[in-house]
């Protein structure tokens, strides 16, 4: 699967070895002090604001998809509910062992982003089965600039297989703080705007989903992340 999911996760994910990974739906107690570790130190440094929390869903499966300009997008999910969330990392992350094991006990799991990976794909599959909340960029990897443009079709081909609804994330001013190149972020408020779910692709009489309904969803998720993105830049603008 290509970055965080075209729908070439069909094909074969090589012959690497997958990185042991079991879903743990548990909000432990190692999870919890670790959440809360976590979020005191992004939210210290970052003062994230978020409109639209309302939108991400209580329970059931949902597909968190916000856009992606910055390495530090990944952290502002977890201000948006305090449901556990699962979430694919690049595998690269699981080169240092102490990183990987701390991804693995939060709920990540690795995706090889130059070639189709069934793996991954399975596993988000899996998570989103379970009745849980996957993140994924559609995007794929971090892009420059106001536009959003075209995105890998991961995000459908997950909510067609599932049920599950997709719901858009803008996140304003991480570019700034941590554009592609800078280590560490400068201290700034971040705005985050959560769209309204999208419905996942409608099935044909025959049970199987259009490959145009695959299309259509997806375009309709670019606009929608378009939409949270211009709001969530327009408030960091004006700040």
């Amino acid at each position: 699967m290509r970055a965080s999911g075209a729908e070439g996760a069909e094909g074969a994910g090589g012959d690497r070895t997958p990185v042991p990974f079991a879903i743990d739906t548990r909000r432990s107690l190692p999870y919890l002090i670790a959440r809360a570790i976590f979020t005191t130190v992004v939210g210290g440094w970052f003062r994230p604001v978020v409109k639209g929390r309302a939108h991400v869903p209580l329970e059931g499966p949902a597909i968190l998809a916000p856009v992606h300009r910055s390495f530090a997008d990944f952290a502002f999910s977890a201000f948006l509910t305090r449901r556990k969330l699962f979430f694919m990392t690049k595998e690269e992350m699981w080169r240092i062992r102490p990183v990987g094991k701390l991804l693995l006990a939060l709920g990540a799991f690795p995706v090889h982003r130059e070639a189709a990976d069934r793996e991954a794909l399975r596993r988000a599959q899996e998570v989103l089965e379970r009745g849980e909340l996957l993140v994924l960029f559609p995007e794929g990897t971090r892009r420059e600039g106001p536009a959003v443009g075209e995105l890998h079709e991961g995000a459908a081909f997950l909510a067609a297989r599932t049920g599950a609804p997709i719901v858009p994330v803008g996140i304003g001013g991480s570019d700034v703080s941590m554009p592609k190149g800078r280590r560490i972020p400068r201290p700034l408020r971040i705005r985050v705007v959560v769209g309204e779910p999208i419905a996942p692709p409608p099935r044909a009489e025959s049970g199987r989903v259009p490959r145009s309904g695959i299309h259509s969803t997806t375009e309709a998720l670019r606009s929608a992340i378009q939409s949270a993105y211009d709001e969530a830049r327009g408030d960091f603008e004006r700040a």
